[in-house]
């Protein structure tokens, strides 16, 4: 079997920096690929709020400058999946849909996706009127009407943030009370010209066929359906970690997350975790590149410590 000093899992802004950082340190770095690098930065039209590009620039483009920096460093970049961790620090087994590999560390940057609504079109109409991210795409929708999927503190917040870009918001939640704060409920119904909340409510079908057009909203507890023009749909209703190969023991959140310490260490020695996978509060690329920075130097201190 191959060897490694280190193992990153997840091809995100969190894992091509891990992967950058721990090469550029001078050790021998395995990071698999299902697919092309960038994560969710794939999914992403453009994005205004990234340090350095204050013209904004598109997700896939930053993707590809991201991965650019591991060019001509030592980082194996093979099309495998990986399905588990076995072993121990200094000791790990990585077991992919291909082969096994040894490492001495696991970096663990395999991000979390937006739970969504299931409906028909949903796909489609991604990155076309349908968003996951009002801080980067809340922009594109100034002065427009907008929904709002969800009832979190994630959905209340970016209500609370779109409401100071866009004309009108559509607030849909399928429960009769909020599972977020109070406080952000109490602002949001303080502008009802601005906000117009929808309790009890379900978004039954998309409309537009190269954009979002509009939304089929159903009362559930009237059984009232109708139809709702909007130019934009921000969808909040949770994240679902990447997980399955997780070795059993490791700490998680009540939420499936990853628990950490600041120095991105999990409760297994040698395992550590960057990027949306964490069990933290703000999931932005800028805070992945850091978690992975951050990552890389510690797994770098813990295989010094090793090999002393």
């Amino acid at each position: 079997m191959k060897s490694y000093d280190a193992v990153v899992i997840g091809g995100g802004p969190a894992g091509v920096t891990a992967a950058m950082y721990l090469a550029r340190s001078g050790c021998s770095v395995l990071l698999p690929e299902r697919l092309t690098s960038g994560g969710q930065l794939l999914q992403t039209e453009a994005l205004e709020n990234y340090p350095g590009f204050p013209k904004g620039i598109k997700g896939y483009e930053l993707a590809d400058l991201f991965t650019e920096h591991l060019e001509g460093l030592t980082v194996d970049r093979p099309a495998i999946v990986v399905e588990s961790i076995t072993g121990s620090a200094g000791q790990f087994t990585v077991h992919t849909d291909d082969e096994d590999y040894l490492c001495k560390t696991v970096l663990v940057c395999s991000g979390a996706k937006h739970r969504t609504l299931g409906l028909e079109g949903e796909e489609k109409l991604r990155g076309r009127g349908l968003s996951y991210c009002a801080l980067c795409d809340g922009n594109f929708y100034r002065n427009q009407t907008v929904a709002v999927a969800g009832g979190g503190n994630a959905a209340l917040e970016e209500s609370l943030y779109l409401s100071k870009i866009v004309g009108k918001i559509h607030l849909i939640h399928r429960r009769d009370s909020f599972r977020g704060l109070k406080v952000y409920e109490d602002r949001l119904e303080s502008m009802p010209e601005k906000v117009n909340i929808m309790r009890s409510s379900v978004i039954t079908k998309l409309h537009g066929n190269d954009a979002l057009t509009g939304l089929t909203v159903k009362n559930l507890q009237t059984g009232h359906e109708e139809l709702l023009p909007v130019d934009g749909l921000f969808v909040y209703v949770g994240f679902a970690p990447v997980t399955n190969f997780l070795p059993q023991g490791i700490e998680l959140d009540e939420q499936g997350f990853i628990v950490t310490d600041t120095e991105m260490r999990t409760n297994i020695p040698g395992i550590f975790a960057a990027g949306d996978i964490r069990s933290k509060l703000c999931r932005q690329v800028i805070t992945a590149a850091g978690d992975g920075a951050t990552a890389a130097q510690a797994a770098f201190v813990f295989l010094e410590q090793l090999h002393a």
